[in-house]
Formats: C-alpha cells, sequence, structure tokens
C-alpha cells in the first residue's frame, strides 16, 4: 500500500507528472478483474462519481446533475471501457482467400474514441488498417471492430495501436499487417498546453509492411482522396 501523507499518496505519480509513459502492449490490468460483476462494478462507480461531485461542491438534489452518477456508471461499463472485458471482443472469423488477391488490403479512416489513462479525457480519431493476405481473408467490418474494441478502454496511442496490429495479425496468420492512427488527445487539446490544433500520430509496421517500399504504398493509399459525397 503506498503511504499517505497531506490526502496524497506516495507512488511516483507526482514525479512523472504530466509526462507520457507507457509500461507496455498489453493493457495494465489486475488478476482479479473480473472478480465482480457488471452490475457491482456500476454500483461502485456510481458512489464514487457520487462522491466527486459532492467533492467538489456540486448539488446532487438538483434535477439536472442527480443522475449523473448513475449515467456515468453505465458509460464506463456498457460503453466507454467495455473493450476491457474480453467478453465484448469481436469474433475476428477468416475465410480462405479462394480469389487469390495478393496485393495489401486497405481499410483507410476508421473513426476512433477512446480515452486516455492519464487523464481519462478522449481521444478522437482515424485509424487506417491494412493487411496483404497469406491465404486467410477477414470480414471489412471486423477490421473496424477491433479497432473499436481495444479503443474503448483507458488507452495510450500507442499501445493501441500495437494492439491493433497484433490482434489481426493472429486471426490472419501473418505478420502482413500495419496500422496507422492520427488522433487529437483532449489532454493536449483542452487543458495544459491547450493546443487545439495538433494531433499525434501512430504507427506500427509489421512483416512485408517494414519493406520501405510496401510501406510507402500503404500510406500513399492513406492519402488518396476517398470523398464520395
Amino acid at each position: 500500500m503506498f503511504e499517505i501523507k497531506n490526502g496524497m499518496s506516495n507512488d511516483n505519480s507526482q514525479e512523472i507528472g504530466d509526462n507520457h509513459v507507457g509500461t507496455s502492449a498489453k493493457t495494465p490490468l489486475r488478476d482479479d478483474a473480473f472478480a465482480i460483476n457488471d452490475t457491482e462494478k456500476m454500483a461502485r462507480i456510481q458512489d464514487s462519481v457520487r462522491d466527486i461531485l459532492e467533492t467538489l461542491g456540486m448539488d446532487l438534489e438538483d434535477d439536472s446533475i442527480k443522475g449523473t452518477p448513475r449515467r456515468v456508471a453505465k458509460a464506463f461499463v456498457n460503453e466507454i471501457f467495455s473493450g476491457l472485458n474480453p467478453e465484448n471482443k469481436p469474433r475476428l472469423s477468416t475465410f480462405d482467400n479462394n480469389y487469390k488477391y495478393g496485393e495489401m488490403l486497405v481499410e483507410k479512416n476508421i473513426t476512433v474514441y477512446s480515452t486516455c489513462e492519464h487523464h481519462l479525457l478522449p481521444i478522437i480519431g482515424r485509424a487506417h488498417v491494412a493487411y496483404i493476405s497469406k491465404g486467410q481473408v477477414i470480414g471489412l467490418s471486423k477490421m473496424n471492430r477491433i479497432v473499436d474494441f481495444f479503443a474503448k478502454r483507458p488507452q495510450v496511442q500507442e499501445r493501441l495501436t500495437m494492439q491493433v496490429v497484433q490482434a489481426l495479425q493472429e486471426a490472419l496468420g501473418t505478420q502482413d499487417v500495419a496500422c496507422v492512427i492520427d488522433a487529437k488527445h483532449l489532454c493536449v487539446n483542452s487543458r495544459g498546453i491547450r493546443d487545439v490544433q495538433s494531433s499525434t500520430v501512430t504507427s506500427e509496421f509489421g512483416g512485408k509492411f517494414k519493406d520501405n517500399d510496401v510501406k510507402r504504398e500503404f500510406l500513399d493509399y492513406i492519402k488518396m482522396d476517398t470523398d464520395f459525397d
């Protein structure tokens, strides 16, 4: 346990401050993360949110805010952080590449809604995912769904990018998978430096995508104008 002094714990989070720290490609979950069910989690979160709002001085008897603890608890468990639960991972069914398509397949502009694990503020952006088949192909929507699954948890963008690639590599049985994510972090845009123009770009290239020519082809596809409106 951490020693508490002046209402603050003696862990090293104060030393780290706002520095961007990542520890692993795996989401940091305790072994007992699913020891209680979602209903109990929502009850505990509801109590915690109520305590936070009351500590901030909010009047929870007001009709506008009295339901906020319950709404936040439901949103956290069922939506915003639903990707923490492995039971929610989409089934990544694959099919034989009977038409022998041998070029890269790119799914671009996949919407990313995630949450920065450092300040619990939104990350909003786009993911671009590609793979080259080694005999198996996957439904297009599954690529969107796997991005959404890993995005719906407290995240750092580097880890999210790696998790998407690793999941598709495992499902497709090939290392030839790539992902680029371009996103705005509201912990940068709305607090601290408050730079509303900047965005963060991360990439993970596996197998053939490490080859400069293949990588360039993928990046050129991303830049293509595909506005069909």
